[in-house]
């Protein structure tokens, strides 16, 4: 999910999502090119007024790194959507969607796909009408889904009811998320994208424990999570690379391949000279079924 799954109020966007258009946004303002990830549209949905980039969670100690993770899982994913749609994968599922603008980005690679965007009810009844406002149509191969996770809705039955085919392969996406949820809840997530057809990838982020981190990045996760607690959605859980990768085959995943922010950094921020690289604090979880 791309953090938008959260406590939301009615018709209004989640704080954690609108968060995350941000930082995608400073990254092309703030950060010297090559950009890892262009994508202003999302600033343009979120509409934060002329002083965004004041914001205490655009300034924070630690945010380069934070806006490196964000950028850099952007991109993995979409280049992993690429890829798969030129082996044949026809569907293309964002648990938690957010503000993500991959459908009016890149319409030339998701017109090629039928893309399910999964959030909220009041997420996406605000971004519907966002979207319209900007003079973007809701295309025949772009669905949203509304999901009332806090009511106990089921997002898998959401998304079958939408035209969602599981006999077909599917990109599964949901980064920024696992450490809302309960494990109880990411283990069901697991096994019911393991469910899917072959041929289907499921791409998500995990946050390491804190003492596997070393002290400059714990205080920034440790001032993450008093935010996120403050903001009503704390940090449940977080997971070692051997106990997601462990969840994912017990789960029934064929293949499980972990991908760490150095293998990130050497992929996407090789020739950067300003310092700029995702922090070890976020991991990355590809499984294949």
């Amino acid at each position: 999910m791309a953090d938008g799954q959260h406590r939301t109020g009615r018709h209004e966007p989640d704080h954690t999502a609108v968060r995350v258009a941000l930082w995608r946004a400073l990254h092309v303002q703030a950060d010297a090119p090559p950009h890892v990830f262009d994508d202003e549209i999302g600033l343009k949905l979120a509409d934060p007024g002329q002083d965004w980039r004041e914001r205490g969670d655009m300034t924070m100690p630690g945010v380069s790194g934070v806006r490196a993770s964000i950028v850099a899982r952007a991109r993995f994913i979409e280049d992993l959507v690429a890829e798969r749609v030129d082996a044949g994968v026809a569907q293309y599922v964002i648990l938690g969607a957010g503000l993500d603008t991959f459908a009016q980005r890149r319409p030339e690679l998701a017109s090629r796909l039928g893309v399910f965007e999964v959030d909220q009810p009041g997420t996406q009844s605000w971004k519907r009408q966002r979207l319209a406002e900007l003079g973007y149509d809701v295309p025949s191969w772009l669905t949203l889904v509304p999901v009332d996770f806090e009511s106990g809705d089921s997002w898998w039955e959401r998304l079958t009811a939408a035209a969602f085919d599981p006999r077909k392969p599917a990109v599964v996406a949901s980064t920024g998320v696992s450490m809302y949820v309960t494990h109880e809840a990411n283990t069901a997530t697991l096994r019911q994208v393991a469910a899917l057809a072959p041929g289907s990838v499921f791409a998500t982020t995990f946050l390491l424990p804190l003492d596997m981190l070393d002290p400059g990045q714990r205080q920034v996760q440790e001032s993450s999570m008093r935010g996120a607690a403050a903001s009503g959605t704390p940090f449940i859980s977080l997971y070692s690379p051997d106990e997601m990768r462990q969840a994912a085959l017990e789960a029934g995943f064929t293949k499980v391949v972990h991908i760490t922010p150095d293998d990130l950094a050497a992929r996407y921020f090789a020739d950067r000279h300003d310092g700029l690289r995702p922090p070890r604090a976020e991991q990355f979880l590809v499984a294949e079924v």
